[in-house]
């Protein structure tokens, strides 16, 4: 059995492609956030989805296997 990953249980290198591309790494982050009930972070990631979210996203995605989370929001 595969360890699942954060982008809806999909496996490791399917998030990492979807982390890879901005477009499905905003949408997918947005829908996450929301699923989690964690509207100001869905709201921070539509303002700073396409540079620094996707950056940091992108990086803990291949070195930690998780999306970067806002703990406190």
């Amino acid at each position: 059995m595969t360890k699942k990953s954060d982008y809806f249980g999909l496996n490791y290198l399917l998030s990492v492609i979807l982390a890879i591309i901005p477009v499905t790494s905003l949408i997918c982050g947005i829908i996450t956030r929301l699923m989690e009930g964690k509207i100001v972070a869905a709201l921070i990631r539509i303002i700073f989805g396409w540079n620094i979210i996707w950056l940091l996203d992108l990086i803990l995605m291949i070195v930690s296997k998780h999306i970067f989370r806002l703990l406190a929001i």
